[in-house]
């Protein structure tokens, strides 16, 4: 396999070696564990509809895109009120 170089800030590569050594992994391997464990922009929306499938599925539960972006925004109210 070969290695690459990815140039990012001291502080966060810092950051990053203190985490993974809390894990005991050296940052090298932390950073493909890493790379292993993410889920691209289409696996995620794959995932996502996946889900709005089986909820369909068990329960007849179909939200528009209003009803989805109106508790969303009640949640997000919710969460703001909590952090006060």
């Amino acid at each position: 396999m070969a290695d690459a170089n990815i140039r990012i800030s001291t502080d966060a590569r810092d950051r990053l070696a203190e985490v993974a050594a809390a894990e005991g992994l050296s940052l090298r391997a932390y950073l493909a564990r890493l790379a292993e464990q993410a889920l691209t922009p289409t696996e995620r929306a794959e995932r996502a509809e996946r889900a709005r499938q089986l909820l369909y599925e068990w329960n007849g539960y179909n939200p528009t895109a209003d009803e989805e972006a109106r508790l969303d925004a009640e949640l997000d109210r919710r969460l703001a009120e909590a952090m006060r």
